[in-house]
């Protein structure tokens, strides 16, 4: 059985190549990036690498030649992927591909305002639409994203947050591999909507308590409004353009959008989840 990657040199791509490679032969491993280059040492390891971009569909069906099972990963291009997304779900068929997972997030409905959810709505459809075997993945907010945050607080004494009392299960990169290689490897996940979380649902309250240790003394909680926080963003360093997205996240953990806690981690990956408070916080 031939796995592929997609965006295999990224962050969450190379966690996942790394896993494979131990579990399974890596003649079966074919590892999909723009600039092969920047995966050298994997094919140095046996692993098929090849150039693939979805921004030039015409090469997309060579790309994925003898492929059985892919994991699609949602490229970085907010607002801007979802017909990238589906040149690679079209060119996948194409190629006889039978099964693709892919990197969503929790639940991607109308009401739900974070701002990547339009993304992944409109490629879950057309991965259904597809007539290929699937799975969604649908991974909570990374982990170590919210260390630049605590390391803040931990510095001004405060944590300034629009979440309200709303809390995420906040997942590593390492455990969302974990469970993209079992799905990969394993059986009987077709068809599925797994919800890829950490072991708590984490609020402001907690991320303060760990600022707190960090520090050695008290962080205060300061609650804010949407438009309160976007300008403390900003005048923080954010570019303007990117503000709007962070807020919708801590929306839609107000919302409780991401509170959700699931054994997926254990059950699908074979692993315990890693809490957040595990991660290292030292500045």
């Amino acid at each position: 059985m031939t796995i592929a990657v997609t965006g295999a040199s990224g962050q969450l791509g190379r966690l996942v190549a790394d896993q494979l490679l131990a579990t399974v032969d890596p003649a079966e491993v074919v590892l999909l990036t723009r600039d092969p280059a920047t995966l050298a040492h994997y094919a140095e390891r046996g692993a098929a690498v090849r150039a693939a971009d979805f921004s030039r569909p015409e090469g997309l069906v060579e790309a994925f030649d003898g492929v059985e099972r892919m994991l699609l990963i949602s490229t970085d291009a907010v607002g801007a992927r979802v017909e990238g997304h589906r040149a690679a779900i079209d060119a996948a068929a194409e190629a006889g591909v039978r099964h693709i997972a892919y990197t969503s997030v929790p639940e991607p409905t109308t009401d739900n305002p974070a701002g990547v959810v339009p993304d992944h709505a409109a490629t879950e459809e057309a991965l259904r639409a597809s007539g290929l075997s699937w799975t969604m993945l649908r991974n909570n907010l990374y982990a170590e994203m919210q260390l630049g945050a605590v390391a803040q607080a931990a510095a001004s004494g405060q944590l300034v947050t629009n979440t309200g009392d709303g809390g995420a299960a906040y997942v590593t990169r390492a455990d969302c591999a974990a469970v993209a290689v079992g799905v990969l490897t394993g059986d009987g996940h077709e068809g599925k909507v797994y919800d890829v979380t950490g072991p708590e649902a984490v609020t402001a309250s907690d991320l303060a308590d760990l600022a707190a240790q960090q520090a050695g003394r008290d962080v205060t909680v300061v609650t804010v409004d949407d438009d309160a926080y976007a300008e403390g963003l900003i005048a923080g360093g954010l570019p303007a353009a990117f503000a709007p997205l962070t807020v919708s996240f801590g929306a839609a953990i107000r919302l409780g959008k991401l509170a959700q806690v699931t054994d997926v981690v254990e059950t699908v990956g074979g692993r315990t989840p890693t809490a957040l408070a595990h991660l290292s916080v030292a500045p």
